[in-house]
Order: C-alpha cells, then structure tokens, then sequence
C-alpha cells in the first residue's frame, strides 16, 4: 500500500545520503607544503632586505599588500595603509641617508591557512662588523594571486 508519509521520508534520507556521498567524495583543501612555503617566504624577507640595502623604497614596499587594510603597528599607534607606511620609511630611503644592511635571523613560519602564514623573526641592522639594531618582527602574510605580500607588520 502507498503511504505518501513513507515516500517522503524516503525521498529526504536519499536526498540526505546523496549530499552526505558528494561531501565525502570531495577532497579535503590542499595543504600546503611547508618546506615550499617557508622557502616562498624566506625569498620575500630576502627581497625587501636586498631593496632595503639598495636605498630602493618602492621595491621595499612592493611586498607590502597595497591596500588600506594594510597595517604596521608602531610604538605610538597603528597605521594604516600604504602611504602611511612609506612615511614611516621614507626619511631612511633619502638621497645620503644613513641606511644600515638589513638581514633577518631566527624565522619561524606558522601556516594559518592555504594562503595566510605568521612570520616571526629578528631583524637585523648591521653597519660592518657592528650590529646596529636588532628586534622582533611580526607579519602576517596573504597569498595574493600567487604571491605573498605582507598585511600587518608589527616590528618593535
């Protein structure tokens, strides 16, 4: 005898286990690789150390994400953007400016998602054989359209 009641709940626990099929045979979202990862990263904090060292302010802010969501905390607040970002260094990159090199030590990369990493390390200015200035940084980083630009800048 047909029950239209037995035909619905049929009709819902095969649309169910259809879904419940299509979720598992999805595969998982893929992990990135922390070796290549820590190696994509390490390349950015080279770059922005070369640009620095070269007196080239454009290329240094070129790993920074271009955008007004982009912040670097100093001591005395946050800012916000990129412009505000170039004022912070835009006195280190004049013509005769004393600029020492610039390298980094003791990076750590924490992947937080596909495209979002936490980098922390030191900072390292060094004028010859003397160091000059030494602190931790903070950047959280995005993978945006295939590379890594840096979103918050904390360095102290």
């Amino acid at each position: 005898m047909f029950r239209p009641r037995h035909f619905i709940l049929m009709a819902v626990a095969v649309v169910a286990a259809w879904f419940a099929l299509r979720r598992m045979a999805a595969p998982p979202p893929a992990r990135p690789d922390p070796a290549a990862v820590q190696r994509e990263i390490l390349a950015v904090l080279d770059h922005g150390a070369r640009a620095w060292d070269a007196g080239n302010l454009d290329d240094f802010l070129s790993d920074y994400l271009p955008d007004s969501g982009t912040t670097f905390v100093t001591k005395t607040g946050v800012l916000h953007g990129i412009d505000a970002i170039r004022g912070v260094y835009a006195a280190r990159f004049a013509p005769g400016a004393q600029r020492d090199s610039l390298h980094f030590q003791n990076v750590e990369v924490d992947i937080l998602g596909p495209d979002v990493v936490n980098t922390i390390a030191f900072y390292v200015l060094t004028r010859g054989d003397s160091i000059t200035a030494r602190g931790p940084t903070s950047l959280v980083m995005r993978r945006v359209s295939g590379r890594w630009r840096i979103v918050h800048d904390h360095s102290s």
